[in-house]
């Protein structure tokens, strides 16, 4: 059975700081691309940063800069440093193994208060 759990998020003030964290499990982790997505209220779901199993990664434009995404092969785990957090980056964080058709996290929620 695939597991992605995230968590990390929370509260935060305009300016601050927040890492997530997702554990997978159930699967072959090093195989997989994996990504953090988001969704704030009312809109669609949106790409945030992905990094592949050779490292390489993608950042959404919003984001650049700010984020980092990093993975753990050895923990089964990948990350989202995020850095001075913004108002419009409150939503709700999911993890992502394989791409839309692939595996989700039930998400974490971040809010960032201005």
């Amino acid at each position: 059975q695939v597991q992605l759990v995230e968590s990390g998020g929370g509260l935060v003030q305009s300016g601050g700081s927040l890492r997530l964290s997702c554990a997978a499990s159930g699967i072959v982790f090093g195989l997989y691309v994996m990504g953090w997505y988001r969704q704030a209220p009312g809109k669609q779901r949106e790409l945030v940063a992905s990094i592949n199993s050779i490292t390489a990664t993608n950042y959404a434009d919003s984001v650049k800069g700010r984020f980092t995404i990093s993975r753990d092969d050895y923990k089964n785990a990948v990350y989202l440093q995020m850095n001075s957090l913004k108002p419009e980056d409150t939503a709700v964080y999911y993890c992502n193994a394989g791409g839309a058709v692939g595996y989700w996290g039930k998400g974490t929620l971040v809010t960032v208060s201005s």
